[in-house]
């Protein structure tokens, strides 16, 4: 419905869903292999607890009547991970599109785009792990890679692609000209450390403005996500590129990435203090728009910040 007239382009408040993964794991008591979602899709009871989990969201967005943004449970559903767990490639992209169909479908039941667009994003992971750096791909190899799941998303119904938690620019911009390719609107999130840089060094600014002059600015726009506000509020660059920025998907913990994997417990931090966290950070940069959670947040996070961003 939206694909050629992204409605959040216009600056207006988006809510989106929130740490999906952490959210089945610790609230809903599944098992996700590798931290892959997708594989509920394959499972009666697992994709009833999807369908739930973005039911929850929308309403929310539709009881303030604003935009929402869902995000597929694809951030693990490319060739490698995939493989992992026993996916080859025609299953990769049969689930795929179930997962978009899925979401799609929740989406429908929501009939009032005009005050609150609900709008479907096919999420896409990076090819490693989320924090480290284990393997760096140069740009033609992530185009590659990424290709395979994107131009499948790019044949359903999802309204745009997000690539989320990406740790280096040669990934981010192998995957905007993928989905250039496939002709399909690209979002480009990245994850950063306690200081605010990639996981690779690289600083926010030097990050949006390597992708854009290899693109010719073809995403979008950009976010950040897993990552605590305070980690990254002082990072964020001003100016043009500052604004290229839009979407924010912060993690409940102020924990680093290692002390958060090491932890057998969920840090899901305090709701109301994350959504003052959200205000402060729009203060400073009225560009940020797209606002939900990543890592240990749920609806209550979500609640929160619709309360402290939007009139009630």
């Amino acid at each position: 419905m939206y694909r050629n007239a992204l409605p959040q382009l216009s600056g207006e408040v988006f809510l989106t869903d929130s740490g999906i993964e952490t959210d089945l794991i610790f609230n809903s008591g599944f098992e996700l292999p590798e931290f892959a979602a997708f594989v509920l899709v394959d499972d009666d009871r697992g994709r009833a607890a999807l369908a739930e989990y973005f039911q929850r969201h929308v309403e929310i967005a539709v009881r303030r009547g604003c935009g929402v943004i869902l995000e597929t449970p694809t951030w693990r559903a490319s060739r490698d991970w995939g493989s992992l767990l026993g996916y080859d490639a025609a299953e990769l992209r049969r689930v795929n599109a179930a997962a978009v169909s899925l979401v799609d479908g929740v989406c429908g039941g929501f009939t009032d785009h005009a005050t609150a667009p609900v709008l479907v994003s096919g999420c896409i992971g990076p090819r490693a792990d989320g924090y480290l750096l284990p393997v760096r791909m140069t740009e033609d190899e992530a185009r590659a890679y990424h290709t395979e799941q994107i131009e499948t998303l790019a044949t359903t119904a999802a309204d745009l692609v997000h690539a989320m938690t990406l740790t280096y620019p040669q990934e981010a911009i192998g995957i905007a000209r993928a989905a250039a390719q496939a002709g399909v609107p690209a979002v480009i999130s990245f994850t950063t450390e306690t200081d605010g840089r990639l996981p690779d060094g690289t600083s926010l600014a030097d990050a949006v403005s390597a992708v854009d002059a290899a693109t010719g600015g073809s995403p979008a726009y950009y976010g950040i996500n897993c990552a605590h506000p305070i980690h990254l509020a002082s990072a964020l660059p001003g100016g043009r590129v500052g604004e290229r920025i839009r979407s924010v998907r912060a993690n409940a913990s102020k924990l680093s990435h290692a002390e958060i994997d090491e932890s057998p417990e969920l840090d899901s931090g305090d709701p109301a203090e994350l959504a003052t966290d959200y205000v402060r950070l729009r203060a400073r940069h009225p560009s940020l728009s797209v606002l939900g959670g990543c890592c240990g947040t749920d609806t209550r996070h979500i609640e929160a910040i619709a309360d402290a961003v939007l009139p009630r």
